[in-house]
């Protein structure tokens, strides 16, 4: 019998080596080597891992043959939205975010709310007591769906219990937990993710069952474990937020069936995700009293339109460096306007300190934030407060021209149905749109100091 061998993995990109090193030879990453200990695979082992596996031949491409998929609803517009029209079936995903965000409660939420379809949840972290006490919080009363729950890690009881079952949609929360008799590391490891993330997508493929997976991250962000795991999945979805507030974002950083540029938002309650679809009423602070430093920019997610406000503050230096703050925004760009409105407009803002916040706790990274960017910060500076009732959809350049953006229609009309008086956008964007729409004044500038005459003077 075959002695096992110790390897080492890379786990930023997989990379295996026979010994350990430093820097890794394909990434460039340093001490990113673990050791594991792998033994070879046995012949029941082998079997159940190749069980299945059908022969292929090529093809002409005129030959090939397709028929428009029908998507699996999850009854959720957002996480739909996100997901491009829903689940397609024999695809996996993998969900991750932050630990206590909310990535097994929208999966749990999932898998009640989806009828007609059998339903395996399988759990790694918690006891099917813990699933059954979260879903009675979620759907108080009982739940409809047609949904398994069983507490497992092993791969191989997996595929047992879902030969047993025959689900429709399997969930597996969380991917990290799970650990195959293929290989003698623990759970977590780079090879174990890597091997039991393949298994299930040669399931996936093979059956047309779609496959939910939860992963961990890193302290620095990023999904936990190998980096060929994202390439292997159809779909990574980053489910994020700030913990001193209730939204919670999904994002979309890659998606083989749908846009990755639509976001889906949500409010965690004490009976789970809600929905969130108008983000703009929540996201606008309803203030009683005007107040210098805050502008409303209007800006896109994906297809959505969605106003946000921004906050600034400029005070004087205090200490002999003068401190740049940004919260929710790109901190070298908010450098670039300020450099612009100091060289453009004669603003002398490089002794004073520069503090920036989108509320809500947002991170926007849309270029037709920059002049509202611009008009907040010279609102703070000049302490003159700008209407609630205004708006600001544009970029600005770095010889302090007013430059369009993209779908300027959309966000002047979501503009009008929240009931703003004014939209300060391009000159060059108001050649193609309509003076007189639905009843909003359109003010068109092609330099920043006109958009500063035009509400300061």
């Amino acid at each position: 019998m075959a002695k096992a061998k110790t390897y080492y993995f890379c786990r930023e990109c997989g990379y295996q080596s026979s010994s350990w090193l430093g820097r890794c030879p394909e990434c460039g990453k340093w001490n990113t080597f673990d050791e594991e200990v792998l033994k070879p695979a046995t012949a029941t082992a082998q079997k159940s891992a190749t069980k299945g596996a059908g022969v292929s031949t090529p093809k002409l491409i005129q030959q090939v043959t397709y028929s428009e998929t029908q998507r699996l609803p999850t009854r959720c517009a957002e996480f739909d939205r996100v997901l491009g029209g829903g689940i397609v079936p024999g695809s996996l995903l993998l969900i991750g975010g932050e630990p206590g965000i909310g990535k097994s409660t929208l999966l749990l939420q999932t898998a009640l709310a989806v009828t007609g379809q059998r339903i395996l949840y399988v759990s790694g972290e918690e006891s099917e007591e813990q699933i059954k006490m979260r879903a009675d919080r979620i759907v108080p009363g009982g739940q409809t769906a047609e949904c398994y729950v069983v507490s497992e890690t092993s791969m191989e009881r997996i595929f047992e219990h879902i030969a047993a079952v025959q689900p429709q949609l399997v969930i597996v929360d969380s991917i990290q937990t799970v650990s195959t008799e293929l290989i003698e590391s623990g759970a977590g490891s780079v090879s174990q993710i890597r091997e039991c993330t393949t298994q299930l997508q040669r399931y996936a493929k093979e059956s047309g069952v779609p496959v939910l997976l939860v992963g961990h991250i890193t302290k620095d962000g990023s999904l936990a474990g190998p980096k060929v795991m994202e390439h292997i999945v159809d779909a990574v979805l980053q489910f994020e937020g700030d913990r001193n507030y209730g939204f919670r974002i999904l994002r979309a950083l890659k998606n083989r069936f749908g846009s990755t540029a639509e976001i889906g938002i949500f409010e965690m309650r004490g009976s789970g995700l809600a929905e969130v679809s108008n983000p703009s009423a929540l996201l606008l602070s309803h203030r009683d009293e005007q107040l210098s430093g805050a502008a409303v920019a209007a800006t896109l997610e994906g297809a959505r339109p969605m106003f946000v406000e921004v906050q600034s503050l400029v005070s004087s230096a205090v200490y002999g460096t003068p401190q740049r703050n940004a919260n929710g925004f790109d901190m070298r760009r908010m450098n670039m306007l300020l450099a612009v409105l100091e060289k453009r407009c004669g603003f002398k803002l490089g002794a004073k300190d520069v503090f920036l916040n989108m509320a809500g706790g947002l991170r926007v990274s849309d270029p037709a934030l920059d002049l509202a960017v611009a008009c907040s910060i010279l609102s703070s500076n000049v302490d003159i407060p700008i209407s609630p009732r205004y708006c600001f959809a544009a970029e600005v350049g770095l010889s302090g021209e007013v430059r369009p953006v993209s779908r300027i229609d959309s966000r002047v009309g979501e503009a009008a149905r929240l009931g703003f008086e004014k939209i300060f956008i391009s000159k060059y964007d108001s050649r193609n749109l309509a003076r007189a729409q639905a009843g909003i004044e359109i003010v068109a500038v092609s330099v920043i100091e006109e958009a500063f005459r035009n509400l300061f003077a």
